[in-house]
């Protein structure tokens, strides 16, 4: 059962996973120790056991949660109202805006490259994470199709998971090359595929 904090210690609690968060994008987390964490956030070592018993395993575990949320969270309030082809493409706008202000320092790769996936729990929290990604996009998918802005004959499930696929390829390709035309080309080409009329075979 987890305990119930009060505010201060709710804030204090979160104050120390955000700068591990930020010491783990910079540095990668081989290199931070809970000696760096708690010389950046100012806190102390009875502080720190007191908020995360287990120590590192437990503030990992945080830090994992909060940026998969942060992976959301930044993509918000455009990835949950995904209802028209405008608001498809000020998504992607915002997206490519993202990965290219954050280059190596973003959650996702934060997430799945410096976290780690040996980690059952940790892996748990990625599955959650695209799911809960796959579902924001599938609505917006199904919303282009009762709209008519798109071919009603689109796999909902289908067309979400390629634009998934293309962000997070995308993703991974520019943290290896430091590139971001790998994503702005995949998720173009994702998004005018949900576009593109689908061939009907005539029958003999």
């Amino acid at each position: 059962m987890e305990r119930v904090l009060t505010v201060k210690g709710a804030a204090t609690r979160q104050r120390i996973v955000e700068g591990a968060a930020l010491l783990i994008r910079e540095q990668g987390v081989s290199k931070v120790g809970l000696d760096d964490i708690r010389a950046a956030t100012s806190t102390s070592k009875s502080q720190l056991f007191h908020y995360f018993p287990d120590g590192k395993a437990d503030l990992m575990l945080a830090v994992a949660k909060y940026e998969a949320g942060q992976v959301i969270a930044e993509q918000m309030p455009m990835l949950g109202d995904l209802t028209s082809w405008r608001k498809w493409q000020a998504w992607r706008r915002r997206v490519i805006q993202i990965y290219d202000a954050q280059r190596q320092s973003c959650p996702l790769s934060a997430l799945t490259a410096q976290l780690g996936m040996a980690d059952p729990a940790t892996r748990e929290i990625v599955k959650n994470l695209l799911d809960d990604w796959h579902g924001y996009l599938a609505s917006g998918v199904q919303a282009l199709k009762a709209s008519g802005e798109i071919d009603g004959g689109v796999d909902v499930n289908k067309a979400a998971t390629s634009v998934l696929t293309a962000v997070t390829g995308g993703a991974g390709m520019l943290q290896a090359t430091d590139r971001i035309s790998y994503l702005e080309v995949a998720l173009a080409e994702a998004l005018e595929g949900m576009r593109r009329p689908r061939q009907r075979v005539s029958a003999a």
